[in-house]
C-alpha cells in the first residue's frame, strides 16, 4: 500500500518538523499570482511569525503535482484541488493526504466565452467551438455542467488546446469559448486585449456543479504528530486572507515582491475574483471560513463519479477533516 510504503519517509520527516516547530515549507498549486497574495501577506504581516512559524513558500504546476509532494512528505503542507485529491486517494489508497481548511467554497471552474462571438450563456455554446485543454479540471466537469444546463454535449464543437494556447485561440477568435478557471482565464484575455465587456464568465458553481474547490491539504502522518502546528497555519491563512479583503492592494505588494513581472492591476482584479467568487462565499459570511457542509460534499461525490470512475468506494471522511479547524470555522467579512 502506497501508506506503508511512504511511512519512513514520511515519519523522518515530520520528525524534523516537529523538533523545530517553526520552518514550514508551503506548496501552491499554481504559480505566484493573484490569490497567493493572501499567504505572502500572511508572512509580511506577521500572522505567520505569530504562530511561531517560519513558512517558505513554493510554486507550483497544478494540484496533479503538487498532492503527491504532500503525500511522500516532500511537504508537510499545501494547496491543492480537493477533486484531484479525491481522485489520487482512489487510485492510491491509504495515501497519507487529506483536505484541512476549505479555501475556494466555490470551484472557480468556468466556461469563459466571447460574447461577440455568440456566447453569453451557457445554451449559446451549442453549435460553437469550445477549446478544451484535456487535462484540465473544468473540462472534467463539463458533462455534469451540460446535463445541469440542459446542453446537447453533441451539439458542441470541442477543440482540443494546450494550457498555454487557451486563452490566445480564444483572443484570435479561433474558438469561441474556453475551459478553464475562472480567474485565470478571464485575466489572461483582459492582458491580451479583449475588451471585458466582450468576455462572458460563465462559472460552473453557478449552474448545478456543486464540487468543492481548491484547500489546504496536509500530509497525515505529519499532521498527527504536529497537530498544534496545522492549528497554527491555518489561523494564519485566515488572518492573511481578512488582510487581502480588506486590502487586495496591500496584498499585491507583497505578491509582486516575490513575481516582479506580474502586472499589478491584473493581478489584483484576479485576486479580487477569487475573493468574491471562491473564497467569501454567501456559505462562508453564514457559516465561516474553512468547514464543509456535509450533504454537499456527498453531493460533490455523486457528481464527480458521473466523469470518473471510482475503483474503490469513495469515503467523504478520507478526503476531509475539520479537525484542526476552530468550531465555526473562521470569521471573514
Amino acid at each position: 500500500m502506497f501508506h506503508r510504503a511512504l511511512a519512513v519517509a514520511a515519519g523522518l520527516f515530520a520528525g524534523t518538523v516537529a523538533s523545530a516547530q517553526t520552518e514550514v515549507p508551503f506548496a501552491l498549486d499554481w504559480k505566484f499570482e493573484g490569490p497567493s497574495a493572501a499567504y505572502f501577506a500572511a508572512i509580511d504581516n506577521g500572522h505567520f511569525a505569530a504562530e511561531g512559524l517560519s513558512v517558505t513558500i513554493e510554486a507550483g504546476s497544478g494540484s496533479v503535482q503538487t498532492i503527491p509532494k504532500i503525500a511522500t512528505g516532500a511537504f508537510p503542507i499545501g494547496f491543492g484541488d480537493i477533486n484531484s485529491v479525491i481522485k489520487f486517494l482512489d487510485q492510491n489508497p491509504g495515501a497519507p493526504v487529506t483536505a484541512v481548511m476549505m479555501v475556494y467554497d466555490k470551484p472557480p471552474f468556468a466556461i469563459v466565452g466571447r460574447k461577440s462571438q455568440g456566447v453569453s450563456e451557457p445554451k449559446d455554446l451549442e453549435g460553437k467551438v469550445l477549446g478544451a485543454p484535456p487535462p484540465d479540471g473544468a473540462w472534467a466537469q463539463f458533462p455534469v455542467f451540460a446535463r445541469e444546463t440542459g446542453i446537447d454535449p453533441d451539439a458542441v464543437k470541442i477543440e482540443p488546446v494546450g494550457f498555454p494556447t487557451r486563452e490566445p485561440m480564444l483572443a484570435e477568435g479561433n474558438v469561441d469559448a474556453i475551459t478553464g478557471f475562472s480567474f485565470s482565464s478571464v485575466v489572461n484575455l483582459k492582458r491580451l486585449g479583449v475588451p471585458d465587456d466582450d468576455i462572458s464568465n460563465i462559472l460552473m458553481a453557478d449552474h448545478g456543479l456543486q464540487l468543492y474547490g481548491n484547500a489546504i491539504l496536509v500530509n497525515t502522518d505529519w499532521a498527527a504528530e504536529n497537530g498544534d502546528t496545522v492549528r497554527a497555519f491555518l489561523r494564519a491563512v485566515a488572518a492573511g486572507w481578512q488582510d487581502v479583503i480588506n486590502d487586495p492592494a496591500a496584498g499585491i505588494t507583497s505578491l509582486v515582491e516575490r513575481n516582479p513581472a506580474a502586472d499589478k492591476a491584473l493581478e489584483q482584479e484576479r485576486l479580487q475574483m477569487a475573493i468574491d467568487q471562491n473564497v467569501l462565499t454567501d456559505y462562508v459570511k453564514a457559516n465561516g471560513m474553512g468547514g464543509i457542509d456535509a450533504a454537499r460534499m456527498e453531493n460533490a461525490i455523486s457528481q464527480l463519479g458521473e466523469t470518473y470512475d471510482f475503483q474503490n468506494t469513495p469515503d467523504a471522511s478520507l478526503y476531509f477533516t475539520d479537525t484542526y479547524l476552530p468550531e465555526g470555522g473562521f470569521t471573514l467579512n
